[in-house]
Formats: C-alpha cells, sequence, structure tokens
C-alpha cells in the first residue's frame, strides 16, 4: 500500500538514503515507463532491480476450473508480465550500472506442485525460467538472479489462509527440518548476498524454505 510504502521511505531517509517514491502498475507499459523515467531524473543509473511486484486468488489449485479469465490475466499480468516490462526498461539504465544485478521473487510454489492457486504457481515457474533467460540476455553486465521463498510469517500469508494462518504455519513448521517457517528477514539475507556478494552467480534460483522442498 502507499501508506506501507511511505513508512519505508522514511525509513530508509533515517538511515541516510535519498529515496524516491513512485506508486506504478508493472502490468502497464506506460506506467513503467514513466516510473523509470523518473529514476533516471534523480539518479542517471540503476545499480539493483527487485522485482518484487505480485498478486494471487484465493482459489485452491483442485478447484481450478473456478478460476475467471479476468482472474488468470491478472495474475500473469502482474507477476510475469510485469517483471519483463521492468527488466526490458531497465536495461539501459542497469547497463549504466555499477556491478549491476536484478533480484525476482519467485517462489517454491514455481519449482514442485502444491495446493497454491494454479494461475499463482504457473506464474512463478514463469519467473524461474526468464530469470534464466534474462541472465543470458543481458549477461556479463548484469547479473539476474531469484529467490523461491517457502511460507512466509507475515500479512501476505495471512491474508491468503486467513483464520486458519496459525494452524496451517505450525503445521508447515513442523514438516520443515528448521522446524520453522521463512521471514522476511531471511529473504532480506540472501538479496543482500545476491547483491554484494555474489559476483560469479547468475541465472539462479535460491531456495529459502528451511530445507522443506527437499526433505516433503
Amino acid at each position: 500500500s502507499a501508506e506501507t510504502a511511505s513508512g519505508t521511505a522514511e525509513k530508509c531517509n533515517a538511515a541516510g538514503s535519498d529515496t524516491l517514491l513512485v506508486q506504478c502498475d508493472v502490468s502497464n507499459e506506460a506506467g513503467v515507463i514513466s516510473m523509470l523515467g523518473d529514476i533516471e531524473k534523480k539518479y542517471g543509473r540503476l545499480d539493483v532491480v527487485v522485482n518484487n511486484a505480485g498478486t494471487s486468488i484465493s482459489t485452491l489449485a483442485k478447484n481450478f476450473d473456478k478460476v475467471s479469465e479476468e482472474e488468470f490475466d491478472r495474475v500473469l499480468a502482474v507477476n510475469i508480465k510485469g517483471m519483463f516490462l521492468v527488466a526490458k526498461h531497465s536495461k539501459a539504465l542497469l547497463n549504466k550500472g555499477i556491478d549491476p544485478c536484478i533480484i525476482n521473487t519467485a517462489s517454491i510454489v514455481g519449482l514442485r506442485p502444491g495446493p497454491q492457486p494454479l494461475p499463482y504457481s504457473a506464474s512463478k515457474a514463469a519467473v524461474i525460467s526468464m530469470t534464466q533467460s534474462l541472465s543470458f540476455a543481458l549477461g556479463p553486465k548484469v547479473r539476474v538472479n531469484a529467490v523461491a521463498p517457502g511460507w512466509m510469517e507475515g500479512e501476505w500469508m495471512e491474508r491468503m489462509l486467513g483464520e486458519n494462518y496459525e494452524k496451517l504455519m505450525e503445521r508447515r513448521a513442523k514438516m520443515t527440518p528448521l522446524k520453522r517457517c521463512a521471514t522476511s528477514e531471511d529473504v532480506a539475507e540472501v538479496v543482500y548476498a545476491l547483491i554484494e556478494h555474489m559476483h560469479f552467480v547468475t541465472g539462479e534460483t535460491i531456495i529459502i524454505d528451511g530445507g522443506f522442498a527437499n526433505t516433503t
């Protein structure tokens, strides 16, 4: 939300950053072009792009026949078309950047089947595939990787799971070797490492799920 984004910008400014807050529907090409135009005017280049915009629906995979065409199109428009448009129109600014990289947000549901909504799972599989393709297309100047979190604590999962949030998160934690679910801090640590330290890694998807996907 705009309120949350403003709060994050205030924290960044307090830490010494010079922030630019822009509201953009990444599925709209004109909006993406406008956003990157604002970035170019203020900063002149891009060192890092984190494609984190995403959406889903509430219909589980087993009920995929209940998904409307409009719902399907909207999820794919934001989750994969939006990522493509941002990468497309960021290319010139990234090529001016210092050790530039792109980090795309995928999910373990893009790697294995599960009960999650079919359009969401399909979009995250596409994110992983496009990450690989972009790493080839933008190399050697720009590194491109993805992060694939498992179930994460927080507002997103609360909205998706509703009143079953606590029960289902507890059950998932018990099934995970590290006996907990992922946090935003876990994901941030990996994103930071990909930006600052993993300079010979590109085209990869880093799973952040405490070992769940490999042991269940």
